[in-house]
């Protein structure tokens, strides 16, 4: 979420308003390792929900000064909790999705487990989020599915709005010559055509299913697969294994944002088959690099893509195996490519900007 956060204090400021980001304190979770794990982990709790709501009391308290005109935004709804501690009619916040207050719940169907803390956790959150005046969800599904969860809970949700993501960053075709100079430089095999999956190996992304897919094609395909983001981790090289894939497998760790423009520019198509999503970064990252997309057919995933992807049910590998033999054909390739450059420009950053703006007035 801090690339979303900057992306809006930048829109805020290059329209005229004066803007502070407000972060948790570090101060009991310190160090190089990570946060979430161990003892960690209860320290990271301290500092963002003991300490940092302290520190918001004090700082209101010492804003009295044009204090009725601050607006102040929450970028992520897992910190819904802060909205007991700001003015409530002066604050609104971005839900991103509820598939962990879902997965909290006993939603099998969101794909995210929780533990007995994690389940209180997202309670709260969901009790607190219940609380919020101005509420901006990233796609109708997400709306859909909060309005859903709090029905009985008497939300006040007349402003309560659906506004998408834009992008984060900038992505957009790569010429040929410098996508191959990058990938060169890293050892990738551009040359050999190759599907990528962009995002991490939690189960609900759905990475088993691109190796399905490929074994299914058999002879009709024989590029690679390339997974980007987190590491392929055992379990997916056994299974490539099992099925005589793994030297097509190629695992790019955290490719860089140039990196991972070169991939999405030349891939021969992007992959999507997630069972949950909350938006779906990846389509519009894709369409707009100009690779041609084919996803889950799970909302919200339609919803982004705006009818410029194929869509395929995510548990039935031979309809994304038959939705990439449809891109074979070069004219039907070359259509999905220009209907994806059409509708990224739903997500212009401007138009989710002076969304955000009128939210907040």
């Amino acid at each position: 979420m801090q690339r979303f956060a900057q992306m809006l204090d930048t829109g805020f400021r290059n329209a005229g308003f004066r803007t502070e980001i407000w972060r948790p304190n570090v101060v009991f979770c310190v160090g190089p390792q990570r946060a979430n794990v161990g003892i960690r982990k209860w320290l990271g709790y301290v500092d963002k929900w003991l300490l940092f709501p302290l520190v918001l009391r004090w700082r209101l308290s010492s804003k009295s000064e044009h204090a009725e005109e601050t607006r102040f935004h929450i970028c992520d709804h897992s910190n819904a909790p802060y909205l007991n501690h700001l003015p409530i009619n002066q604050t609104s916040i971005t839900c991103h999705d509820v598939l962990a207050i879902r997965g909290g719940l006993g939603y099998s169907d969101a794909y995210v487990p929780a533990s007995p803390f994690g389940k209180l956790l997202q309670r709260w959150i969901l009790t607190s989020l219940t609380k919020a005046k101005r509420l901006a969800a990233v796609s109708h599904f997400t709306l859909g599915q909060l309005q859903e969860l709090t029905s009985s809970r008497n939300a006040d949700q007349r402003k309560w709005r659906v506004i998408h993501n834009a992008f984060n960053a900038e992505f957009s075709p790569m010429a040929a010559t410098q996508a191959q100079f990058l990938l060169e430089q890293i050892k990738f095999d551009f040359l050999t055509p190759y599907l990528l999956h962009v995002g991490s190996r939690l189960v609900r992304k759905n990475r088993f299913l691109l190796l399905d897919m490929a074994a299914l094609l058999g002879e009709r395909w024989q590029g690679n697969i390339c997974f980007a983001g987190e590491p392929v981790d055992l379990a997916l090289w056994k299974h490539a294994e099992s099925l005589g894939l793994r030297e097509r497998v190629i695992s790019m760790v955290k490719p860089d944002h140039d990196i991972l423009v070169a991939l999405y520019s030349l891939c021969f198509t992007f992959v999507f088959p997630s069972f949950s999503e909350g938006f779906g970064w990846p389509v519009i990252e894709a369409q707009a690099c100009g690779a041609p997309v084919i996803a889950s057919n799970v909302e919200p995933m339609p919803e982004v893509s705006g009818g410029a992807a194929l869509h395929a049910d995510p548990a039935n590998a031979q309809e994304f195996a038959d939705a990439l033999l449809a891109l074979m054909d070069n004219s039907a390739r070359t259509a999905l490519i220009q209907k994806g450059f059409a509708n990224c420009h739903r997500f212009d950053g401007e138009k989710i900007l002076a969304a955000y703006i009128k939210l907040l007035q």
